[in-house]
């Protein structure tokens, strides 16, 4: 009966950490509540470890999505398609060293100050949580004017049309309507008013401002930068995602491309923290123990396959407004609720 209880706690930390994981809402915070109201019956110990060894069924579902992506040795990739892929990891190494510095310098002390510090964590993560949902809110505002601005500029240059230009004729025009935000672009031969419609697709909105909508458009040192702002997840509540993402968007790329090197930068990351709490936490696990590994890390990965649908295709659509809110009431919830445990009231 034991094991069972066990069993389905680790299915929900699974879940949990599926969704928060690559949402830009904090995985610690949620971990934080979690534990608190369905705490696992494990040592201290373990309980760290296990929140880091968990994030590998996270990790191996961006493995599977972006498989043909992020394999440069695919006999399905022209020459130029593999060159392509090989630019993107060396930008994901690149990207990854100031957080592997950074983590493998102040790991222990944040654990030990803060993580592991009541007291201390949950001022922290609910500030962090708070912090960022402002920001998430102020950038997309600020977004939102750019939109605006682009589709005024487009719609301005296109008001004198010359002659006569079908997207499906020029190889320029395919695929611009990305640029355009989700309006209907009509170009009109001025003679015949004869027009063909290039019809809306299912784009990221923010292709219309952003100077970086292509990862061969990102440089080597806007991806060493966006990696000192995942850097700053070191700090339990910012969310890795949420300041990879923040990081990008600020530097210029659109939130797709934001979003999915958040993805990416998180291999060598996550695996490499994985590791590193093993070896440093040992493997001599109890049958019960390594039951909680496994359901944690398959639930992580089955969830982690649709949080990753859902949040891609949500930012095609929607930008990250609603995730700034959520963070911010999610941060007045753990420390509303921690400050009055820490005062004796419960």
């Amino acid at each position: 009966m034991d094991a069972l209880i066990e069993a389905i706690k680790a299915f929900i930390f699974g879940v949990v950490e599926g969704i928060t994981e690559w949402l830009p809402i904090s995985s610690t915070g949620h971990m934080m509540l979690l534990n608190q109201f369905l705490p696992l019956n494990v040592s201290e110990a373990f309980y760290d470890t296990f929140l880091v060894v968990i994030q590998l069924g996270a990790i191996m579902a961006v493995i599977m999505l972006y498989f043909h992506k992020l394999n440069p040795f695919s006999v399905r990739k022209s020459d130029f398609e593999r060159k392509e892929t090989w630019g993107i990891w060396a930008k994901v190494v690149i990207g990854s060293i100031p957080a592997a510095t950074i983590g493998f310098l102040l790991d222990d002390w944040m654990e030990e100050h803060v993580t592991n510090n009541p007291q201390v964590a949950y001022v922290v993560v609910s500030l962090a949580l708070i912090i960022y949902g402002v920001i998430f809110i102020l950038l997309e505002r600020r977004n939102r004017k750019k939109l605006a601005a682009a589709q005024f500029h487009v719609m301005g240059s296109m008001s004198i049309p010359h002659d006569r230009i079908r997207a499906k004729d020029d190889p320029e025009l395919r695929g611009r309507h990305a640029k355009r935000g989700d309006s209907h672009v009509m170009w009109v031969d001025a003679a015949s008013n004869d027009a063909a419609d290039i019809e809306p697709a299912e784009q990221d909105s923010s292709n219309a401002f952003a100077k970086i909508n292509t990862f061969d458009e990102m440089s080597y040192k806007t991806a060493f930068l966006i990696g000192i702002f995942q850097s700053l997840a070191i700090i339990p509540g910012t969310s890795r995602s949420g300041s990879t993402i923040i990081g990008s968007m600020l530097l210029g790329t659109s939130r797709t491309i934001a979003t999915e090197f958040a993805f990416f930068l998180a291999i060598p990351i996550m695996f490499g923290w994985s590791l590193l709490k093993f070896i440093r936490h040992g493997f001599a696990y109890t049958g019960i123990e390594w039951m909680i590994f496994a359901i944690g890390i398959i639930t992580a990965f089955v969830v982690s396959v649709l949080a990753i649908k859902f949040l891609i295709g949500y930012i095609k659509q929607n930008d990250f407004t609603a995730f700034g809110f959520y963070r911010i009431g999610l941060g007045f919830v753990v420390l509303v609720y921690f400050g009055l445990k820490a005062l004796g009231l419960f």
